[in-house]
């Protein structure tokens, strides 16, 4: 089932890796699922059923006009878990954008067939600064990028991934072929679907729908990420969410999928088998505000 047709008619492409429970895993911006890719592997073959799909306007999928605020986004995810047959033990997972769909999901609809719910390098709850969130993104900073990908975005999205990776003069996490993967994901995605999905992770304020998160959350953040920086973001959902594990990489960019893939991937391993996270070392700050791991 390589691709699925939405609600509006719009065509979604689709990954269903694997067999057991349910894991959905959503990609960030401006990314497509490929960018799963390892870390799907890695838990299809430990016995998780794995669907990840291109956001519409991303990848493969449709480039519609419109359907880009979070309220469409996450009915298409809706829509993904109908075409797939997906409507119990369900694990959500989002990456940086991504975590904006798990958290309306989780209140526009109710949570339906979620058992687990995991953040990783999440916008969820609020990215913008405002005065009540004073330790938010100035607007500025987004209307520079808008004007920067209207200038030239090749060149913006090659210099966005090395901040995304946190490459500098000495630090080289992923290698130059890495990133010249990545940047010809970025380049898949449409002008207009770009634009339009970071007025959405830019803007939209989830602080509303942390109190549907009713089951156990896992929150996987770098202290180093530049691009979410962690205190508006992962440290404020961890405040906000009463079942949660905040894993905190020491040192550690955004793009947590390849620069800290095997870890990542061993603490999604853990969580999914009601364990704590394994990286628990001078190096990984976790906060455990977690009811009992059992029972779910």
């Amino acid at each position: 089932m390589p691709m699925i047709e939405t609600r509006d008619g719009a065509w979604l492409y689709v990954k269903d890796w694997g067999t057991g429970n349910p894991v959905i895993l959503i990609h960030g911006w401006p990314l497509s699922s490929d960018s799963w890719d390892p870390v799907a592997e890695a838990l299809a073959n430990a016995g998780h059923r794995v669907i990840s799909y291109d956001r519409r306007g991303f990848g493969r999928s449709d480039q519609t006009w419109g359907g880009y605020d979070y309220d469409g986004l996450t009915d298409d995810l809706a829509d993904v878990m109908k075409a797939t047959g997906v409507s119990e033990n369900i694990t959500l997972a989002g990456f940086s954008m991504g975590g904006g769909e798990v958290a309306r999901y989780m209140s526009r609809y109710e949570g339906a067939g979620v058992v687990r719910a995991v953040l990783i390098s999440s916008v969820v709850p609020f990215l913008l600064l405002t005065d009540d969130n004073p330790d938010g993104v100035p607007q500025e900073t987004f209307e520079q990028i808008t004007q920067d990908m209207m200038s030239d975005r090749p060149a913006f999205m090659r210099k966005f991934l090395h901040d995304f990776f946190g490459i500098g003069w000495l630090s080289k996490p992923v290698s130059n072929a890495t990133l010249d993967w990545a940047w010809n994901m970025t380049m898949q995605a449409g002008l207009w679907p770009t634009l339009k999905a970071a007025e959405a992770f830019s803007s939209t304020d989830f602080r509303t729908d942390l109190p549907a998160f009713k089951v156990p959350t896992l929150i996987i953040h770098g202290t180093s990420d530049t691009t979410v920086p962690i205190d508006p973001t992962a440290r404020m959902a961890a405040a906000m969410i009463s079942d949660v594990r905040l894993v905190e990489y020491a040192g550690a960019p955004h793009g947590l999928f390849e620069t800290d893939r095997d870890r990542l991937i061993s603490d999604l391993m853990a969580f999914l088998n009601g364990e704590e996270p394994r990286s628990q070392d001078e190096e990984t700050f976790v906060i455990n505000r977690a009811l009992p791991m059992g029972g779910y």
